[in-house]
């Protein structure tokens, strides 16, 4: 029989992320910082269908450990770390079911804990309420644009939409040195983004003249757009058999233009890699 939320979670302000049932691996951190993401809203509402209820959100999670598990070899008291938001095996930060058969529970809480292969260090020169972003945002754009090879001098790379995840993946492409172009539906985020965040173009993504003179021109392109938007006019910026990858989570179901696809031999990816973190607070 199923224990009750009561039972599960003695203290209401505590949550688990992850966890080996004998403690020994376990680090218990107090958590400083929980970053607020689109999932989270999604999650909420419900939209995906896979919401379970109590549901405590927060995937971003970043903290200041304070216990370790006797077998812990990794961490100490007082270090600053913060935790991934899945397992291997799909097991969420909050929302699922454990092994056990208890449902974690999300960064929305005052303390934390999670075996230590699930917990990362975060350097002293990288300010806490920074580095909580990067556990979903960050990672989310970080990660295919290293495993896809879009990472290197020479190569352009376009990031569509320039919400929370768009301004990161922007800034990783340009610390990384490819030619970025911006795809936006608001013509009056052009100056400061072209200023501010140094991109090389700027397009309107309504704009079929604006994309027709970028036609066959990128070596892949990160979709961030949360929302539904046209797959088939960002198909045609492509070079033949490159990638398209999305990281968004639009709500409901794409449209996809088949014959595109095959005869640019391009490769259409949905990307939620999370395994990168060690490498990204490193970058």
């Amino acid at each position: 029989m199923k224990r009750l939320t009561e039972e599960e979670h003695s203290n209401n302000t505590f949550g688990w992320a992850a966890r080996d049932s004998s403690g020994e691996k376990d680090v218990a951190f107090k958590v400083l910082y929980c970053g607020y993401c689109h999932f989270d809203l999604h999650m909420a509402k419900n939209d995906w269908g896979m919401s379970v209820y109590p549901l405590v959100p927060g995937h971003e999670i970043v903290g200041e450990v304070m216990e370790v598990g006797s077998k812990v070899e990794k961490f100490n008291v007082g270090d600053r770390v913060g935790a991934r938001c899945v397992c291997p095996k799909s097991i969420l930060t909050y929302g699922s079911e454990y092994h056990d058969g208890s449902i974690t529970y999300g960064g929305y809480s005052n303390t934390m804990a999670a075996d230590e292969h699930f917990i990362v260090h975060i350097p002293d020169n990288l300010p806490l309420d920074v580095a909580a972003l990067m556990f979903c945002a960050g990672i989310i754009v970080y990660s295919p644009l290293r495993y896809y090879g879009l990472d290197k001098p020479g190569l352009h790379v376009v990031v569509v939409g320039l919400g929370g995840l768009g301004h990161v993946a922007v800034k990783f492409a340009k610390a990384m040195r490819p030619k970025v172009t911006v795809i936006s539906t608001s013509p009056s985020k052009k100056k400061a983004t072209l200023e501010n965040l140094g991109v090389d173009s700027f397009l309107v993504s309504l704009d079929q003249d604006q994309l027709q003179g970028t036609s066959g021109t990128s070596d892949g392109i990160i979709d961030t757009v949360s929302a539904q938007n046209p797959i088939f006019p960002l198909l045609g910026l492509l070079k033949s058999r490159k990638k398209l990858v999305l990281v968004g989570g639009p709500e409901k179901p794409l449209e996809l233009p088949m014959f595109p696809l095959l005869q640019g031999n391009n490769l259409l990816l949905i990307c939620f890699h999370k395994s990168d973190m060690g490498s990204l607070v490193l970058y």
